[in-house]
């Protein structure tokens, strides 16, 4: 069992929850709160589901 590709697959499955749920609020949003807001949960989305593909990459696999 590799760690480092297991933390990378849940960074990824995270990254793609934040991803729809911004978007989630982005069709149903009217205020500008709710607008701030799926913006802040789109980046966090992106920068975990690009993190999570890199760390999965980059680490070897061992058998």
């Amino acid at each position: 069992m590799n760690l480092k590709r297991t933390f990378g697959a849940i960074l990824t499955i995270l990254g793609i929850i934040g991803l729809i749920y911004a978007a989630f609020i982005f069709a149903g949003s009217t205020a500008n709160q709710s607008m701030r807001t799926a913006i802040i949960y789109g980046v966090l989305g992106i920068i975990f589901f690009i993190s999570g593909i890199g760390l999965v990459k980059r680490t070897k696999d061992e058998a």
